[in-house]
């Protein structure tokens, strides 16, 4: 089994880690560390996932360098001075994306294919989030604004009651409305996502990694 050091444990992102980590053992994966709030528990660890805040990121983001350990993130509203550290890293494998979703990725790209296509038509961009969520637009919001070239400003947002996440684009002429929409049921879309993810990071050599890496690496599987 490879051990796991999860940063933001307590976080609702961190317990789907956990329960998923223990429901499917196939993964090869074991909750052995977590890490909340500068407070660690558990021994060592192979791999970091972090679901946090942007400064819980960078502390584990350091961590993860210092033990020599491949680092997945999926925390929102990163600093841009954070993500070009991110990028440039040499020394261990890392993952960022603002949505740790194949299926988001898969929805985006029918989305920039449809921005191209339906060029002309009126656009408009709405996602929908739970009250708890404290970003607004949310990372895959203003990331989907910017792969069809919509201005971030006019994204709207609701924030309403356990709302998992819903995001919807919208094309319309006076002649016709083309909708696009994802829909995530549950957090488990996220947290198993982000487990499968980990997996391959971990055969990964040093350097930068987003969706666009995995999703060419899940292609070639097929």
């Amino acid at each position: 089994m490879r051990k796991v050091l999860i940063n933001g444990a307590s976080g609702k992102m961190g317990q789907a880690l956990i329960r998923l980590m223990k429901e499917h053992p196939s993964l090869n994966l074991s909750p052995d560390a977590q890490r909340d709030k500068h407070q660690m528990s558990g021994g060592d660890f192979d791999i970091v996932i972090d679901f946090s805040t942007p400064q819980g990121a960078e502390e584990a983001f350091e961590l993860a360098r210092e033990n020599d350990k491949p680092f997945l993130t999926g925390t929102t509203n990163l600093s841009a001075a954070f993500l070009r550290r991110l990028q440039q890293e040499k020394f261990i494998p890392v993952f960022y994306a603002p949505n740790v979703s194949l299926s988001v990725y898969l929805f985006t790209q029918l989305a920039k294919q449809a921005a191209r296509f339906y060029n002309g038509y009126d656009m408009s961009l709405h996602e929908i989030h739970h009250v708890h969520k404290k970003d607004a637009p949310s990372g895959t919001a203003k990331n989907l604004a910017v792969v069809v070239h919509y201005p971030v400003e006019k994204v709207t947002y609701e924030r309403i009651g356990e709302t998992v996440g819903t995001h919807t684009l919208t094309f319309k002429t006076p002649f016709d409305e083309i909708t696009l929409s994802h829909q995530a049921l549950n957090r488990d879309l996220f947290a198993f996502s982000a487990l499968q993810i980990a997996t391959w990071l971990l055969t990964c050599p040093s350097g930068f990694y987003t969706m666009e890496d995995y999703a060419i690496f899940k292609l070639k599987e097929k």
